[in-house]
């Protein structure tokens, strides 16, 4: 079964257990449009209406109330199976799913895998795409179990840990002509620039800060994630504002060369973020700090070599 059906089977115990769309929402910590777009899905998937109005109530169809007969006994052995009190590593059978960016994949994936193989073989991890605008949703649909990056949230049911504060420089080829000269702010804006932008929007926390100069950059191009910067800034004139952790081999081995960008960037700090639905998940307690851990590890470990090599603006 697909986690995706496994999660619409969960909302439509809910559902027929409180007779209600909007007690079901309150049981689970979802909003109300999300367990009535699962709903739909639900009709569209099972070809059935499921629920009928009854006043201020809803009713269950025939094949609604015969499927609930079916599964509310085997879910209540899962729910019992990943009780956040019985959750052992070493026996566990769960799948994970992280929201993150590439950069963020690539830091914790590597050890996060030696991890489980050593302690949780039947632990599954997936990587799902984020972007700053989905990243809310992705939690209180339930379509994920983690988040890694930034948010824009004022929610009182998302909890969070910060991790990192970004540090974002200008990288280039390191026979690049802007190389050769102090970088001032017109050339900077005058220049060819890569944007890494995961939402597909053409602008980005630079942008914002050349406005408040009375300035606009040209966007060559844009790719929506971080791994393809490295090898198309050292073939082209295009140069790039991006955090450090994106480009840190390239820079390390002598392949880009790092400028400091002549606007001061003040990006959104990287954060894991998580429902207070799973906030006693032992199992999800589990993954968090492992992932937490091994992405603090990493940045620490990585700003202090770029301190000691290059500069000491990163921090």
């Amino acid at each position: 079964m697909k986690h995706q059906e496994l999660n619409l089977l969960v909302i439509f115990d809910a559902i027929m257990t409180e007779s209600s769309i909007t007690r079901a929402a309150d049981r689970l910590a979802l909003t109300q449009p999300a367990v009535s777009n699962a709903l739909s899905r639900m009709r569209a998937a099972w070809d059935d209406e499921l629920f009928v109005k009854d006043g201020r109530n809803i009713q269950p169809t025939i094949y609604a109330q015969n499927l609930w007969a079916q599964i509310k006994g085997p879910l209540h052995d899962l729910e019992e199976a990943v009780d956040s009190k019985n959750f052992d590593p070493a026996t566990a059978k769960r799948t994970f799913r992280l929201a993150a960016a590439d950069v963020i994949i690539e830091t914790a994936w590597h050890p996060l895998r030696k991890i489980i193989e050593e302690q949780a073989p039947s632990i599954n991890v997936h990587a799902v795409p984020y972007t700053i605008f989905n990243a809310e949703d992705v939690l209180q649909d339930a379509e994920v179990d983690m988040v890694v990056g930034a948010m824009n949230t004022n929610s009182n049911v998302i909890r969070s840990e910060f991790l990192y504060n970004p540090c974002f420089i200008c990288v280039m080829r390191p026979d690049h002509p802007l190389t050769k000269t102090n970088l001032s702010l017109a050339k900077f804006a005058a220049a060819e620039h890569l944007l890494v932008s995961l939402s597909g929007d053409s602008t980005g926390l630079t942008d914002q800060v050349l406005a408040q100069h009375g300035l606009t950059r040209r966007i060559a191009m844009t790719v929506n994630h971080f791994s393809s910067v490295s090898d198309l800034l050292k073939g082209s004139d295009l140069i790039a504002v991006v955090p450090s952790t994106a480009v840190h081999k390239a820079i390390f081995s002598g392949e880009l060369a790092v400028v400091e960008p002549p606007v001061q960037i003040n990006p959104h700090q990287v954060s894991s973020f998580w429902h207070k639905r799973q906030e006693k998940d032992q199992g999800l307690i589990w993954f968090r700090e492992h992932v937490n851990r091994l992405i603090k590890e990493q940045a620490h470990s990585h700003f202090e070599e770029l301190k000691r090599r290059i500069c000491g603006k990163c921090s």
